[in-house]
């Protein structure tokens, strides 16, 4: 029995599985944390990677391996392949000013027209989350440190890099997937744009060609081997996958196919759907990223998702079960009680600065079954939102897998159907970016032109008949906010 290694290097934790190659059947696990921040050295996802593979059993019987890892976060290097200063990770908003500047930029001045250009070369407009947008940061407030650049690469590149046990910036190796997010990558052309490159970084292009960008691997193409010497292990029978971004590795690990779209309720909101065309929204709503087959992903991505939910607990001094509880305790639509979630910025809409909002507030709606119930609604309709953003780029849904933490609730569960208005499918809950990036090192074993077929075990199917009232009275109340924030549509 071969076996193969999927790991998720996520913002809050490094997870590891460890599965059949050919059945897809889980033999261990394991994680280990990460700390808190939106900036973080590298250094702590190596430490944890390390962690996790010992408490997984190690690697001594793993015959491949892929890394999938949240996207954006900018790494830089020197010369000499040193991390020049903690990365900058896609919940980072300090970019959100640069963002912008790079919209007009590319516009000469007009900021639709820079819209219009960014969508049609990268598929995407620029928001605080692309690793494009931190590098202008960078440039603007670290310029000592942006001229040290020798190569930049992102977080599951570099997990990657050092598993290999290389030294030379030439070895870096990439997916489409993960490149598609770095805002100077056109996944149609599968090439760098480094015209972007130096825009972002205020350099000429002859300089921006002399930054080493990661090679960009085929979907499974062998990425290189482990090192004789890593982590205190020999891995040199170890292959190594390309690897992934988590979106992708997501969608991998959960089978997706046009019309089957994933809702990730995590740290961030996602909704991810493969197509086999790509997508240019000019308003920045849906970004056209690449999906780990060859095919695209457009994609929509809230800053806000669990943390709604875990906010919601700590001011009603609750646990989950509880939460649960009082929500479903409620009636549809809490009363008239509206939460628009916002509560660090947003991204779908782009509203890095906003705050949430609570509004409809009576002696009759203010109780802790309506907040309960407001919360998860506006978690669900948040959502909601993001899918109306992709079906607007032509993408067809018909139904939705509904995954990550936030699936635990009860409350979620129950009220999704009703309130995203499609039929929701519940895998049991599991480490679906890493599983995907163990299918993906599966697939670099077994070559071929297609992933291997994984079933997905204990999927729990909802239906409910849509609460249109809720969404439009969530509508309303997120259009005034959009409005003081001066947010696009």
């Amino acid at each position: 029995m071969a076996l193969v290694a999927g790991v998720d290097s996520s913002t809050q934790s490094c997870k590891i599985v460890i599965r059949d190659a050919q059945t897809g059947a889980l033999v261990r696990q394991a994680r280990a944390s990460h700390p808190d921040g939106t900036e973080i050295h590298p250094e702590h996802w190596w430490t944890a990677l390390g962690e996790a593979i010992e408490s997984a059993g190690g690697l001594e019987d793993v015959a491949a391996l892929a890394v999938g890892g949240q996207q954006h976060g900018m790494v830089v290097l020197d010369a000499d392949g040193e991390v020049i200063r903690p990365a900058l990770l896609w919940n980072d908003t300090r970019s959100a000013a640069a963002a912008d500047e790079l919209i007009r930029e590319l516009g000469d001045g007009d900021e639709e027209a820079g819209r219009r250009a960014w969508a049609q070369a990268i598929g995407s407009v620029p928001v605080a989350s692309l690793t494009i947008t931190k590098l202008r940061w960078l440039a603007d407030h670290e310029p000592d440190n942006a001229a040290r650049i020798a190569a930049i690469c992102l977080p599951h590149d570099w997990l990657t890099w050092r598993l290999s046990g290389a030294a030379r910036l030439e070895d870096l190796v990439t997916d489409r997937s993960d490149a598609s997010g770095t805002g100077y990558f056109d996944s149609q052309a599968n090439a760098y744009r480094r015209d972007l490159l130096a825009l972002a970084l205020r350099r000429s292009v002859e300089e921006a060609e002399a930054i080493i960008l990661p090679r960009v691997a085929g979907p499974h193409e062998e990425a290189g081997r482990g090192g004789g010497q890593v982590l205190g292990r020999d891995l040199s029978h170890l292959v190594l996958g390309p690897g992934c971004g988590d979106n992708a590795g997501a969608a991998l690990g959960l089978g997706l196919a046009p019309g089957r779209t994933s809702v990730s309720l995590g740290t961030s909101g996602v909704v991810a759907a493969v197509s086999a065309t790509p997508t240019h929204d000019a308003s920045g709503l849906v970004t056209g990223f690449a999906d780990a087959t060859g095919a695209y992903l457009p994609l929509a991505c809230t800053l806000n998702a669990s943390r709604i939910l875990d906010a919601a607990a700590r001011l009603l001094r609750v646990d989950y079960a509880e939460l649960d509880r009082l929500a479903l305790a409620a009636e549809p639509g809490a009363a008239g009680l509206v939460h628009v979630p916002y509560l660090e910025g947003e991204r779908t809409p782009n509203l890095p600065h906003a705050t949430g909002a609570l509004t409809g507030m009576t002696l009759a709606s203010l109780t802790p079954e309506n907040y309960a119930r407001a919360a998860v609604e506006g978690l669900l309709c948040l959502m909601g939102a993001c899918l109306d953003a992709v079906r607007a780029q032509g993408v067809e849904i018909t139904e939705v897998s509904l995954v990550g933490g936030s699936v635990r609730s009860s409350a979620v569960r129950r009220l999704a159907p009703a309130v995203l208005g499609v039929p929701v499918e519940a895998p049991e809950p599991g480490e679906y970016v890493a599983d995907g990036a163990a299918k993906q090192a599966a697939w670099v074993l077994a070559g071929g032109d297609e992933p291997p077929a994984w079933q997905l075990a204990g999927v729990e199917r909802l239906e409910a008949e849509p609460h249109t009232a809720v969404r439009t009275a969530y509508d309303r109340a997120a259009a005034d906010v959009a409005a003081a924030y001066g947010a696009r549509a």
